[in-house]
């Protein structure tokens, strides 16, 4: 049997993947808040993910992925107040399009994808649990967590207690017993969406989300959780005390998830990315000028651990690596491709630790080898690689743009004039035959010579 070696955020080490049950993985990745398009960096964390479990597939009968939607949040009150929506309306359409963008990059459906809203009872069970063993406390209509209970609390994000503070940007409110104490419940105004609750009418703090989802739907301890290396703290600091101190696992993290995973930072043109630079990067926009497995592949090209530098160029290239193996595979349309029995390269890449750059490396081999002998297994390995990593899932004659006329009257007219360009050739009329190229050039359409005879593609 195959294994796959990860590195775990907790332990600070790659090591083989053990599952707590082999015959079912579970594992956990933090979902959006939707209140906006998405932009790259969540679409990093959204395809990484996918690549996981595609993976974990290859090897276990039974993967349960769980990846959430925050859908109450004040970022959300606030587009509600300056757009007049109304909060479930502005939630609804982000989460659909969300979800449309990431199908786009080749991005599966979680099989569970819970709403915050629809789990307020399980939140406040944990906030009881927490308050009951005395790792938290309400104060004038809040309930905080106290991070001095629990000793363990900067473990995973390898913080210092001046770090916390700092890096979580703390109110340091009156109520609060101590500065790094964060915010398990706040109290909601008449106008604001809000939950009765033992402490009053209010909402949910961010990080609590995460806790109750997980628990109610991998159970603890789950396998795997993770997202982006921005959640490691306090996100997932929080959600590791949160879940361990509910429980009673106060000097062991893993009784919450036993690996953690995180994607690196991403940037664009080497600056971070900011929507004062002006170079924040929209999935939904960058849809209507490149195809998503040109996304994808672009999200994948650097190891997922590693800052990843988005570039037009990056994207240019990647255009170009899909635009070779689709040709190889336009070239062998007419072949029924036979699956591989054997473990690829590009498999064994990315079993070690999601080795993207690698198993890139290996399937652009796979491809050369294909082009260069063409037969039913090799594009069978060809296909199957490139369905491992998400990519080379469309009919290689439309992503050419072979014979795609915007209407019939458009298709009717090229094949007149390359009928017309062909009559001309075999009249040596060499300078018709060139204009008429030039005048389908001037079109973005480039024909193509073959021993079966001309072909046209847009450009």
């Amino acid at each position: 049997m195959a294994v796959i070696r990860l590195h775990n955020t907790l332990s600070g080490e790659k090591a083989v993947f053990t599952p707590i049950d082999p015959n079912h993985v579970r594992l956990y990745a933090c979902g959006p808040t939707v209140y906006n398009f998405a932009h790259v960096g969540n679409a990093r964390m959204a395809v990484v993910f996918d690549l996981l479990v595609r993976v974990l597939r290859q090897i276990y009968p039974r993967v349960t992925y769980v990846s959430n939607i925050t859908d109450v949040d004040d970022k959300i009150m606030k587009v509600a107040a300056e757009s007049g929506e109304a909060i479930d309306t502005i939630t609804r359409k982000f989460e659909r399009i969300y979800n449309e963008d990431m199908a786009a990059l080749g991005v599966a459906s979680p099989d569970i994808q819970p709403r915050a809203t629809d789990h307020i009872p399980e939140m406040i069970a944990l906030i009881e649990a927490l308050i009951a063993r005395g790792h938290a406390y309400a104060a004038e209509g809040h309930v905080l967590f106290n991070v001095p209970s629990y000793p363990d609390y900067g473990r995973l994000s390898g913080r210092s207690r001046d770090d916390q503070v700092a890096g979580a940007r703390v109110e340091i409110a009156p109520y609060k017993k101590d500065a790094a104490d964060f915010v398990l419940w706040k109290p909601s105004t008449a106008e604001q969406p809000g939950w009765n609750s033992p402490w009053g009418r209010g909402r949910p703090g961010w990080h609590i989300e995460c806790s109750a989802m997980a628990e109610k739907h991998l159970g603890l301890p789950f396998d795997i959780h993770g997202g982006g290396a921005d959640l490691k703290f306090p996100h997932h600091e929080n959600e590791v005390a949160q879940s361990c101190c509910a429980h009673g696992h106060d000097h062991d993290m893993t009784q919450f998830a036993k690996v953690w995973v995180h994607n690196g930072f991403l940037t664009v043109e080497n600056e971070k990315m900011s929507k004062s630079l002006g170079n924040f990067r929209l999935v939904h926009d960058l849809l209507a000028q490149y195809p998503g497995e040109v996304l994808r592949l672009a999200l994948l090209s650097g190891h997922y651990r590693q800052p990843l530098d988005w570039s037009e160029s990056l994207l240019e290239q990647m255009k170009s690596v899909l635009n070779s193996m689709y040709r190889t595979l336009y070239d062998m349309r007419d072949l029924d491709a036979v699956a591989p029995t054997d473990i690829d390269t590009v498999f064994e890449a990315l079993c070690d630790d999601l080795n993207t750059p690698k198993a890139i490396s290996a399937l652009n081999a796979v491809n050369d080898h294909a082009s260069k002998n063409k037969s039913p297994e090799t594009k069978g390995r060809l296909l199957a690689a490139g369905k491992l990593l998400g990519v080379l899932q469309r009919d290689p004659a439309v992503w050419l743009g072979f014979g795609q006329a915007q209407d019939a009257d458009e298709g009717a007219a090229i094949d007149v004039l390359l009928q017309e360009r062909q009559a001309a050739k075999a009249a040596k009329n060499f300078k018709r035959a060139d204009e008429i190229r030039n005048e389908l050039s001037m079109r973005g359409i480039v024909i193509e010579d073959t021993a079966a005879g001309p072909q046209w593609r847009r450009a």
